[in-house]
């Protein structure tokens, strides 16, 4: 009789699939853009695993994240003091998801616009590679790949 109680439990392990991972990946780039908007750097910061890097496929570069996070810094700053805004936002072309890895490649809008002046929107391919370290996802590298336009932007889901 035992054996018969613990059957369905373990039949039901094996036959329920695993938790889709883009719910939670997909509020990381909530919380990007989130961060971006509001100009809390810190908190953007803390979304890079400490080792990542950036590709910048358009300056044919390479480099750690700390120095490209040094060059952002005064427009989050300039963001939080009421000088400029800023926005990104995130549409995808491919998902790539596990429970501990993603890869989401598409294209980002990212728009700032100085007091007084014009907004300066910008599109950018990409490609963003995270992993799940202690219950938190991190971008561990951003592939800026090229510059795209807003049809481009348009073509793709939100």
């Amino acid at each position: 009789m035992t054996k018969l109680l613990f059957f369905p439990l373990f039949a039901f392990l094996f036959l329920v699939p695993p938790q889709n991972p883009t719910t939670e990946i997909d509020a990381f780039w909530d919380e990007m853009s989130r961060t971006v908007a509001e100009g809390e750097f810190e908190e953007y910061a803390a979304l890079y695993h400490d080792d990542a890097v950036l590709v910048n496929g358009i300056s044919g570069e390479s480099y750690p994240i700390a120095s490209a996070l040094d060059g952002w810094k005064q427009g989050f700053m300039d963001t939080q003091a009421g000088k400029m805004k800023a926005g990104v936002e995130f549409r995808f072309s491919k998902r790539m998801h596990s429970e501990t890895t993603a890869h989401d490649t598409g294209i980002f809008h990212y728009t700032s616009q100085m007091e007084g002046q014009e907004p300066q929107p910008i599109y950018v391919h990409f490609q963003g590679l995270l992993v799940k370290k202690d219950g938190e996802w991190k971008l561990v590298m951003e592939y800026q790949e090229s510059m795209a336009d807003e049809e481009e932007w348009d073509n793709l889901k939100k």
